[in-house]
């Protein structure tokens, strides 16, 4: 069984492959520093209350933006499953290529997404991931990754919105029932909500527009982009798993057989 691992600003989601069927998903935060031991006790942990014995585990894969956490994580993979994790990073095989300006700049994140998007629907494709930053990435007709954008995403603009206002509330972020609110929650959940919609909107028709990829799929991923997925005809499939999903091609297109 395959374990992938995608390292985000906020959590870290697993997932544990039989094949190409995905048996369980787990998160944890990213924010709080643990030892090599810790990651180790956790991860068994985390497998096995899925069903899944660690010993089973017989592969892991690695995606990663936070460098500060991967010696511990790494070394934790050794130590408890036995294993040398594949780190997606520069010279590993994706079967995308990266024609932007300084391609070492691409974060692992959005080629493991470009490469599940390109390889699940084809090109032309722009991705969408809605985490700590929305990100929108456009992926030629031969699986050229052309060029990125990069904005605040959802929950980080709602924590600029009330750390930075005294009078603002931490919220939760929901759709409200109408634009047309009459309190300050329901303002602000509009704000951060309709406002996200409009951006995706807005982004999404340029980059058609300048790529002249006008009838590109477009594939969003990222737990807040299912409440935007549902307000909009910009995106053409919302998939949670994208990221797990490319983790795993990219194993198989490194796998020693």
């Amino acid at each position: 069984m395959l374990l992938v691992i995608d390292v985000g600003n906020t959590n870290i989601t697993l997932g544990v492959f039989k094949e190409d069927e995905l048996l369980g998903t787990f998160r944890m935060t990213t924010k709080q520093p643990r030892t090599s031991d810790e990651y180790g006790i956790t991860l068994k942990e985390l497998v096995e209350r899925q069903g899944i014995l660690s010993t089973d585990i017989s592969a892991v894969i690695i995606a990663s933006v936070v460098p500060d956490i991967m010696h511990s994580l790494g070394s934790s993979i050794i130590k408890y499953f036995g294993i040398k994790p594949i780190v997606v990073s520069a010279g590993i095989k994706t079967g995308i290529r990266i024609v932007t300006e300084n391609p070492r700049q691409v974060g692992s994140d959005r080629i493991v997404d470009a490469v599940a998007a390109y390889t699940l629907h084809g090109g032309p494709v722009i991705v969408l991931d809605f985490g700590t930053a929305t990100t929108y990435d456009v992926v030629g007709i031969d699986g050229t990754f052309e060029a990125g954008v990069t904005a605040p995403g959802i929950r980080t603009s709602a924590q600029a919105l009330w750390g930075g206002a005294a009078m603002l509330p931490a919220i939760e972020i929901k759709k409200p029932d109408s634009i047309m609110a009459k309190e300050t929650i329901s303002s602000m959940q509009a704000g951060l909500v309709f406002g996200q919609i409009g951006q995706t909107e807005y982004i999404v028709n340029r980059i058609k527009e300048e790529s002249g990829y006008m009838d590109a799929k477009v594939v969003a991923t990222g737990g807040l982009g299912k409440i935007i997925a549902a307000e909009t005809d910009v995106i053409d499939i919302y998939d949670s798993q994208l990221t797990l999903k490319g983790l795993r091609i990219i194993y198989e297109k490194n796998r020693k057989h």
